[in-house]
């Protein structure tokens, strides 16, 4: 794993996981069998040390995920633009890991807490 570069805004891993709790959706990025990186916005939520994905059955997260199971997921929270220094304050948390189908009760337990979350 690559270090923060500029360890002056970096997070808490607590911080980072009340952010995760918080955010509404977040980008989840792959990679497909011929190296081209793909990001996409979706909904998701936290349980324990797993972040779950709802998605169809196909399509080019899916097939991305049959070649490379190496994923980033991204969420951005709170922003002010700051124009006097053409810069942008912002909240942020970067998880990478590996993605895996679940099945049967964590199946069950996913679609559960996406429910919680969004209804």
């Amino acid at each position: 794993m690559k270090e923060l570069r500029r360890k002056d805004r970096a997070i808490t891993e607590e911080e980072a996981k009340a952010l995760l709790n918080k955010a509404k959706y977040g980008v989840l990025s792959s990679v497909s069998g011929n190296g081209q990186a793909y990001g996409v916005p979706l909904n998701f939520c936290v349980i324990g040390n797993s972040i779950y994905f709802h998605c169809a059955p196909e399509g080019r997260k899916i097939d991305n995920f049959k070649h490379n199971k190496s994923v980033s997921f991204c969420v951005v929270g709170n922003t002010e633009i700051l124009p006097d220094k053409f810069s942008t304050k912002y909240e942020s948390a970067i998880v990478s890991g590996e993605i895996e189908e679940v099945f049967d009760m964590d199946k069950q337990l996913a679609l559960e807490g996406l429910v919680r979350k969004y209804s």
